[in-house]
């Protein structure tokens, strides 16, 4: 094997099993771009400190590009010495361009190398799975508008509760996403820190000036002010998978909706048949795999997560051979996402709300929160007027008959002043159009949070 980058102190070449547990080429190869990128920033501060000449900066940002290009066209022929993507770079472009190509790692560590590269990987993660909530939430906007006055229950401890509007429901899980865009977007300025520069641990001595490097690679917008901590921090993967993990777990949520709702049992939406599958046995079966799939793969996700945390946990500074391991769970984590997200969008995209089912589904009982406040608006304090309104419930259980059918002799044994007009409660549209607060379930508040979030939306780009 050629231990081209650090074999000089061996007199024995690595064992083969070793170097199979050693190699990292499989996994590592997706941060191509993201190495040669930091190369060709690298070779042009190594021509600004003087160590290299321009012509031979020149030769070397010719020859990486390419390397860049077999790789972008599935060209790039790995070899058997190709430890990682570092080394399998450096030995193709010692083939490209010959003997010029050693002088590209001057002053720089595969810890620095690394930790760069896996930085730019993660940035432009952060910005995908970004892209695929916006598609996700737009999904939901767009069912929310289409459906902003059909009412269905709203649940606490899955028991009917209160009315809502479907436009509603639809509406949280924007909510749920956009604090999740908010968060990786929070996290990637921290990722903006460039390792670049601090060679192994120590910093460079050659009089490279780590600041300009921030010029050429533009994804950076500071430079990491403790070598040590440079090229020993993954704070930014274990942050990212946490971000991932948590739209995972909301993902999961909202497909667990999904799946009751499109139960025959609630029967309140269908899903396409694009986003759902059969059973092998049963021919009437319709599935809602896309669904099931997204709440499981949220347990991979939070899988990923301990992974990293796991890892790090007791690591001395600085880089050490464990930090390896943070590829793997990140590259899971962000295929499974990536791809979960637009199977998401598109489910939710070509979902079909049954309006007729989520009316049957409404009762009564829901509104006795309504009758509470009216008792409220009369006057009564509202625990006494929550007590009388229970006692209603349970005499309309006794009865047998639902508040609405419950004769006004019993209402006014609760509250002697009440009189016929107690039953124009007893009007599902009028509850929720009352709930016009900021952020309530009303149409004309649903509509209000679409026209925020369309607002919102096109001031970004």
């Amino acid at each position: 094997m050629d231990h081209s980058l650090w074999g000089g102190r061996f007199s024995a070449p690595t064992a083969d099993d070793m170097r199979q547990f050693n190699d990292s080429f499989r996994v590592d190869q997706r941060l191509a771009e993201a190495d040669v990128a930091g190369s060709i920033a690298w070779a042009g501060a190594l021509a600004q400190a003087g160590l290299i000449s321009a012509d031979e900066r020149d030769m070397l940002v010719q020859g990486l590009t390419m390397v860049r290009a077999e790789f972008a066209s599935g060209r790039f022929v790995a070899q058997p010495g190709d430890e990682d993507i570092h080394t399998a770079v450096e030995r193709r472009l010692h083939e490209l361009v010959g003997e010029v190509a050693l002088k590209l790692h001057t002053g720089r560590s595969r810890n620095d190398q690394v930790a760069t590269d896996f930085r730019l990987f993660c940035i432009g993660a952060a910005r995908v799975i970004r892209e695929r909530l916006l598609g996700l939430q737009e999904a939901l906007v767009e069912q929310a508008d289409e459906h902003t006055a059909v009412l269905m229950p709203g649940y606490t401890h899955l028991q009917r509760a209160q009315p809502i509007s479907f436009g509603h429901w639809c509406l949280a899980y924007v909510e749920m996403f956009e604090r999740d865009r908010a968060r990786l977007k929070d996290a990637t300025a921290r990722i903006r820190t460039l390792p670049l520069g601090a060679g192994a641990l120590a910093g460079n001595s050659l009089g490279v000036e780590r600041e300009t490097l921030t010029e050429a690679l533009d994804e950076f917008d500071s430079v990491a002010t403790n070598s040590l901590d440079a090229v020993a921090d993954r704070d930014f993967v274990a942050e990212l998978l946490f971000a991932f993990s948590l739209i995972g777990i909301h993902l999961s949520r909202l497909a667990e909706d999904v799946i009751l709702y499109s139960s025959a049992e609630f029967g309140f939406v269908s899903l396409d048949d694009a986003y759902s599958t059969g059973s092998s046995l049963m021919p009437q079966k319709k599935n809602p795999d896309s669904m099931e799939l997204l709440r499981g793969k949220s347990g991979r996700l939070t899988g990923n997560l301990v992974t990293m945390l796991t890892v790090l946990k007791g690591l001395p500074l600085t880089y050490n051979k464990d930090m390896q391991e943070d590829k793997e769970p990140l590259f899971d984590s962000f295929d499974t996402l990536e791809l979960g997200l637009r199977v998401a969008a598109a489910a939710i995209a070509t979902m079909k709300p049954r309006p007729e089912r989520m009316a049957a589904a409404l009762d009564d009982g829901m509104l006795a929160t309504d009758l509470a406040d009216e008792l409220v608006r009369r006057g009564v304090p509202f625990r006494e007027a929550h007590g009388k309104v229970g006692r209603l419930v349970r005499r309309a259980e006794e009865l047998n008959l639902s508040l609405r059918d419950l004769p006004l002799a019993e209402y006014q044994a609760i509250q002697p002043e009440l009189d016929e007009s107690i039953y124009e409660l007893f009007d599902f549209e009028r509850s929720v159009a009352r709930k016009n607060s900021l952020g309530g379930t009303a149409p004309q508040q649903v509509l209000r949070q679409i026209d925020h979030w369309h607002e919102v939306w096109s001031e970004e780009t």
